[in-house]
């Protein structure tokens, strides 16, 4: 019976089992669909994330060309405007760079002896000379978020002057075969970079060689502690830490990238000597750092001029800033006082304006008054640049001091009484391009040398130019850091040029990792990247993308609404019959035509403009849509608003220079001397009226001065869903 029954049991069925057999060719062609599409995902993904970091960078490179402007304006008031006006009154301080120049007078200004230190004080206790201990004391201390007595702050850099003093332009390293050294990029006031490469690495010593390669304040928070250890670092092992100048080490610079007002808000008693000391030390640091004779470590670049014979022997600290080009005079034939040179239009010009045409010829003379990109070795500024109420000015105030119309016969009658500006030579201004160069250039892909008038200072070098400096000074690596990468390094010119770049999260959290590099005796380059937020980390690729790139577009949005007027003036050449349509193609025109940021407005339309089902723009509607919170003032002149929003930093800089004291206020005169300023920068006018309007509206408790900080938040401009 059993056999019976099992023989007569239904076999399974086919239908009952849970896999399904798949040819082999269609499960191929699956994974090469899938493969398709991750990959055209990736790309979109690589898109999204090269146009985001285009917005940042071209907004930050513009920030930069403003402030070179604004300096070489004040440039240019300081050498022609007489010595007793107002405006040169409030600007001259920043120029004096050698107020006090005698090494005992700087130790008398700067001691620290009748600094007490209250019992109430919980920071870190320091001894000098320092010790690693004491170093390690102030790491942790920061580390927590203590601040260092101003007292021992001002014993730092005091004894880190001294010693800075006594290094050469060059410093030479030599890596032993037991050893490797570290390369450290921008640091730009992020501690926590800085702690994270510590804990990783190890702190510097003799076994743990460190060169940190300029860039160190600015934009971040804690620039001044960043600051503080480094140097501490310094004086214990003087050996075994190396520090290069960068082109953020200047106290003009410091003026609009926020370092000057970390410091002053830090130590609001003894910010201003803390600054004094501090632009003395920058213009003491070394610019350069060769390894074993192989490797250069520079801030910036190279030019096709680049000489390390003579940068090695540049008295180096005459540059405070390197903003500040030397004057170049020229004898006349009969050895009387040198007078100015004429331009070929018969105008006076500066001649180290003259220079700079002759360093990096313009390729056209015809470009000259478009308002394009400039380099600090290609401004020509001549007498028809200026617009015509500066220039009467300029003949008025002349003509009551009773001085004749030449420049050179100005500066010869006012030298005494004025020693900011002595003659200098041509060797003072080869040296002083040398410098340029160092701190602001980039490299580009095409073989050449050319004017960097994206940022406004140093060149563009390719890589012939690299071979051939290399070649001669028989080096086989450059090392430079200056710009952010987002992996945190980059190799180009054949592998022979190395970005280094130490400040994750540069632009927005998750926009770029940190690195830095080891190298041992083989000088071979290793690398190590990093993300010192936590919530960077935990970002995926697609998240940190989209993080990034909300980012970017909301400060987008901000340059679009500040420049509204002159976007709708744009939008209106290509409107002729006043119908508020416009194509995008002449969207994207216009728009480019107004901002200057080499951006690719056809690609990001799509983010920024809703176009009807022809393809076409309500212009105004969208400038109405643009989702910016303005501020809710009473100002009856709404044209002073838009230059407010449209100037904000260049108007926080002349605030900044103006409060000589670092008290944070000004008085009605003084923001009124500062709009004027700012009016002649610009080439426009600003009513009397309109000024005063906008600083009653501002000065809430009505006692006559106004709150620099109070002023510039309230003019903030904020995103809109952001701030709901």
């Amino acid at each position: 019976m059993g056999c019976s029954m099992g023989k007569s049991q239904v076999p399974p069925q086919k239908c009952n089992r849970v896999s399904i057999s798949v040819p082999a060719a269609t499960a191929i062609r699956a994974a090469l669909l899938i493969q398709r599409w991750y990959r055209q995902y990736v790309a979109r993904l690589e898109m999204r994330r090269r146009c985001t970091w285009n917005i940042f960078q071209s907004i930050e490179y513009a920030g930069q060309q403003d402030q070179i402007k604004l300096y070489n304006f004040f440039g240019f008031l300081m050498e022609h405007f007489t010595p007793g006006s107002s405006e040169r009154n409030l600007i001259s301080h920043i120029f004096r760079e050698n107020e006090i120049c005698r090494d005992a007078e700087w130790e008398r200004y700067f001691c620290y002896k009748s600094i007490e230190v209250p019992d109430s004080y919980t920071g870190p206790h320091l001894t000098f000379p320092m010790t690693f201990c004491g170093v390690s004391k102030l790491v942790e201390a920061f580390k927590h978020k203590q601040q260092l007595h101003a007292r021992y702050v001002l014993q730092i850099l005091g004894e880190t002057w001294r010693l800075l003093r006594m290094l050469p332009n060059i410093n030479h390293v030599s890596v032993h075969h037991t050893q490797q050294i570290t390369i450290c990029g921008d640091l730009h006031g992020h501690l926590e970079d800085l702690l994270l490469i510590f804990y990783k690495n190890g702190l510097p010593s003799p076994e743990k060689p460190y060169v940190f390669n300029g860039d160190f304040v600015d934009r971040g928070k804690n620039s001044l502690e960043i600051l503080l250890i480094l140097f501490g670092f310094l004086l214990v092992y003087p050996n075994d830490v190396h520090l290069n100048r960068g082109n953020h080490e200047d106290h003009i610079v410091n003026l609009r990238y926020g370092f000057t007002k970390e410091v002053l808000v830090k130590y609001r008693v003894h910010g201003k000597k803390i600054l004094k000391l501090l632009q003395k030390i920058f213009s003491w640091l070394p610019v350069a750092t060769i390894i074993d004779h192989k490797v250069l470590i520079v801030h910036g670049g190279i030019s096709k001029t680049t000489d390390l014979n003579t940068i090695a022997k540049v008295d180096r600290h005459k540059y405070v800033s390197a903003l500040r080009p030397p004057k170049v005079t020229q004898p006349a034939a009969d050895g009387s006082k040198p007078q100015a040179v004429n331009d070929e239009d018969g105008g006076q010009v500066e001649c180290r304006r003259r220079v700079y045409s002759l360093t990096y010829p313009s390729s056209a003379k015809g470009q000259r008054n478009q308002p394009s990109r400039r380099s600090l070795h290609n401004v020509p500024f001549s007498s028809h640049q200026v617009n015509w109420s500066v220039e009467e000015e300029l003949k008025r105030r002349r003509r009551q001091a009773g001085f004749d119309q030449s420049y050179g016969e100005i500066r010869t009658s006012d030298s005494d009484s004025d020693p900011d500006f002595g003659e200098a030579t041509e060797t003072d201004e080869h040296e002083w391009k040398q410098l340029v160069d160092l701190l602001w250039s980039d490299p580009m892909p095409q073989n050449g040398c050319v004017p960097n008038e994206v940022r406004g200072g140093g060149c563009y070098w390719g890589p012939d130019v690299t071979e051939e400096v290399l070649e001669r000074h028989n080096l086989q690596l450059l090392i430079r850091s200056h710009e952010c990468k987002q992996d945190g390094y980059e190799f180009c010119h054949d592998r022979r040029v190395l970005t280094i770049f130490s400040a994750s999260n540069y632009y927005e959290v998750g926009s770029n990792r940190g690195a830095y590099i080891r190298m041992g005796a083989d000088l071979v380059p290793h690398f190590n990247q990093y993300q010192a937020s936590r919530t960077g980390r935990e970002l995926t690729l697609t998240q940190s993308v989209g993080w990034t790139e909300r980012s970017a577009l909301r400060a987008l949005r901000e340059q679009l609404f500040v420049h509204k007027s002159d976007l709708i003036s744009a939008f209106q050449e290509f409107d002729p019959n006043n119908t508020g349509m416009i194509s995008l193609s002449y969207w994207a025109s216009a728009t480019e035509t107004v901002l200057k940021l080499g951006l690719p407005w056809r690609v990001l339309r799509s983010q920024l403009v809703n176009s009807n089902k022809h393809g076409m723009v309500d212009y105004m509607r969208w400038i109405r849509e643009l989702s910016i919170t303005e501020p809710k003032l009473e100002i009856s002149d709404t044209s002073i608003l838009e230059t407010m929003y449209k100037n904000h930093s260049n108007l926080e800089t002349i605030f900044r220079i103006i409060d000589t004291d670092h008290s944070g206020l000004i008085s009605y005169e003084e923001f009124h001397q500062t709009w004027k300023l700012l009016s002649t920068h610009l080439k426009m006018e600003i009513s009397d009226e309109a000024i005063a309007d906008l600083a009653q509206s501002i000065d809430f408790n009505k006692d006559g001065s106004i709150d620099i900080n109070e002023f510039m938040e309230a003019f903030r401009l904020v995103d809109r869903p952001a701030h709901s």
